[in-house]
């Protein structure tokens, strides 16, 4: 089985699949990001954009996810924002054309909430952007500046099953997606301290400068 934890940036998809893949016995994450990341390094700066537009991305993605599944026991866990419909029926559609149980969830909230997330995870220079505090900022808010477009794209039928977490914690939402799946997570005996320091640690290696 494959998770497919889609959202908005901000939105809780690399924390929530992390904590899957903690109280999930045999999972493993597989961030497709990695590899859009290491294809835009390939290229020259000035033609660097989003590395969906690239066949060669999603293409790779079903490849790579398809020999997971095929080879690893246990259930393939991947958050990755995925908002045009092409694009999805390219990766989510095709790993079910081959015969994979996909399982897709897009994790969303109100804007503010995002917002107040982005700022908490140590982005408060995109929120003084979106909030007209700094506009030097110019496009390194590119993400925030995608939050519009991704929380209208994601709400549709095509995006489904929908989870509202604006009052709902990283671990509640793990335990909502595994009954959707009909999964068993091992409990969470882990204390609110703790938690926190491990997802700060998930944050932190998740930073992206370029």
């Amino acid at each position: 089985m494959l998770l497919w934890i889609n959202g908005p940036f901000g939105g809780g998809k690399t924390q929530t699949a992390y904590e899957l893949g903690r109280r999930l016995p045999g999972s493993v994450v597989c961030d497709p990001e990695h590899a859009g990341f290491g294809l835009r390094r390939m290229m020259p700066p000035a033609l660097r954009g989003n590395f969906q537009d690239l066949t060669a991305w999603r293409q790779g993605v079903v490849e790579v996810l398809d020999l997971a599944l095929t080879r690893q026991d246990g259930v393939v866990i991947v958050p990755m924002t995925v908002t045009d419909s092409g694009y999805f029926a390219e990766t989510v559609g095709r790993l079910r054309e081959l015969g994979h149980d996909v399982r897709h969830f897009t994790l969303l909230a109100e804007r503010e909430t995002v917002l107040r997330r982005l700022r908490e995870r140590g982005f408060g220079h995109l929120l003084q952007y979106v909030t007209g505090k700094n506009s030097g900022l110019g496009r390194e808010t590119w993400a925030v500046a995608q939050l519009d477009h991704c929380l209208e794209r994601l709400r549709e039928d095509e995006f489904a099953e929908h989870l509202w977490t604006d009052h709902s914690t990283v671990p509640k939402t793990a335990d909502r997606i595994a009954v959707l799946a009909g999964l068993t997570l091992r409990p969470n005996d882990e204390g609110a301290m703790r938690t926190r320091l491990r997802q700060i640690r998930i944050g932190v290696r998740h930073i992206r400068f370029d």
